[in-house]
């Protein structure tokens, strides 16, 4: 059976969740009650069964941009909306319980959970993942980063790497250097409690590197959660006829950090859990910790996130050619790391713990890979519930792409629900 296509978003999100609807272990309501009963867009969840799988096919959140709380805007390709997260959060956790992201890239889950007053925790392959989200869970005041800025000596000696001339005029290429090497020196990545300005300015820089307007250090490019290559840069520049312009890095900083900003500071987090390292082995976890996973893996090789972060992965003193991301040509191969991605979860969960595995849309619908997280959690201790579409209208962020709405890419979240039915021995850390 094909799934339903298309239900228009209303206009009214911010009325949407008054309070908290928690689902307790022997509540009236469970879970997919809720989901068959949504309406708060004015449709009702429409059902279906395909290959044993039961859809729930509704739109559970707004397709609005800039709806949720500014501190999330900040670029990463494949990211998913706040809203998604929260959605989850609300209806599955209590405060002061720990949700889990274990591909948590921007770190949208860990941030949604410490503003819905949730103990954090997020894990990465990549080191940037950490570099993007311990800022704001502890945000420093504006001042703060004023002084820090004010503190740089802008006119020191640094090496610069001649080939960014492509992005930046060189004035604005030696201060980035300079800010680059001031915090590699100030805030190394292996300290993992460091300035919070620092820390701040650093994650603010990181995605003003490049991208299409004033509002960023460099001339115009793709999107900041897209850095081509110095050679397409160069292309670019000679079929626009441009050069890079002047930018002044220390009025972008602060002007991004006012916009990340206008939703109000967030309260620190008092515990979080921040982890580097592969999604099957979350060693710094205790068994039965976590109450809710809501995530997103990488969709087989369809992104290439090495490709996309480099230019950051530089400015952050990573080696991007370290980073070991997961890029599965096969369905099966993909499938295969799911399974021990699950196994991991079913030790870290908390009996009657939940898992909202999103996977979105790849290959115009051919590959469905709702089904292949279906056939993984086979043989875990999970009841496995359904798969949620959340279906909506392309956004802006999707047309700037050069995508038309609804004709091709991704225009759907798919999400499988998964609950952890019990803790065994077999899943405790010390199995194999």
């Amino acid at each position: 059976m094909e799934h339903p296509l298309g239900i228009k978003a209303l206009e009214h999100f911010d009325t949407l969740f008054a309070e908290d609807e928690v689902v307790e272990e022997s509540g009236e309501t469970s879970i997919v009650d809720q989901i068959k009963a949504f309406d708060a867009f004015g449709e009702r969840t429409r059902s279906y069964v395909s290959n044993d799988i039961p859809y729930f096919v509704n739109e559970f959140w707004t397709s609005g941009q800039r709806k949720g709380h500014s501190i999330h805007e900040v670029s990463y390709r494949a990211c998913f909306k706040p809203q998604l997260p929260e959605f989850f959060i609300r209806r599955l956790t209590n405060s002061g319980d720990t949700v889990l992201d274990p591909f948590m890239g921007r770190g949208t889950t860990p941030m949604e959970a410490h503003l819905l007053g949730r103990r954090p925790a997020g894990n990465d392959i990549n080191p940037l993942s950490v570099l993007l989200t311990r800022p704001r869970l502890r945000v420093p005041t504006y001042q703060q980063v004023l002084n820090a800025l004010e503190d740089i000596d802008w006119d020191r000696k640094v090496e610069v790497r001649e080939d960014l001339l492509a992005f930046y005029h060189e004035e604005t290429l030696r201060r980035l250097c300079v800010l680059r090497a001031h915090l590699l020196e100030k805030a190394p990545l292996e300290n993992t409690s460091p300035d919070r300005a620092l820390d701040w300015i650093r994650m603010v820089a990181i995605n003003r590197l490049t991208g299409h307007s004033a509002g960023f250090f460099s001339v115009y490019s793709l999107p900041p959660n897209q850095a081509v290559s110095v050679e397409r840069q160069l292309r670019i520049n000679e079929k626009r006829e441009q050069i890079p312009p002047a930018r002044d890095i220390v009025a972008i900083i602060l002007k991004k950090t006012r916009s990340l900003l206008r939703s109000g500071v967030p309260q620190d987090g008092d515990s979080f859990d921040l982890l580097v390292g592969a999604a099957d082995r979350l060693n710094d976890l205790e068994d039965s910790s976590v109450a809710l996973t809501v995530t997103s893996p990488p969709f087989l090789d369809v992104v290439q996130y090495a490709d996309d972060n480099w230019l950051r992965c530089w400015f952050a003193g990573i080696d991007s050619a370290d980073v070991e991301i997961s890029m599965h040509k096969s369905e099966a191969a993909w499938e295969e790391m799911v399974h021990k991605v699950l196994r991991e979860q079913a030790r870290v969960l908390k009996p009657g713990g939940h898992v909202a595995f999103e996977v979105g849309e790849v290959r115009n619908g051919r590959i469905l890979l709702e089904e292949a997280v279906w056939r993984a959690a086979e043989g875990l201790p999970f009841e496995r519930l359904g798969v949620m579409i959340n279906q909506q209208e392309f956004t802006k962020t999707a047309n700037c792409w050069g995508v038309g709405n609804n004709a091709k890419g991704t225009n759907t979240n798919r999400i499988v629900l998964l609950r952890k039915t019990h803790d065994t021995e077999s899943y405790r850390r010390t199995s194999s």
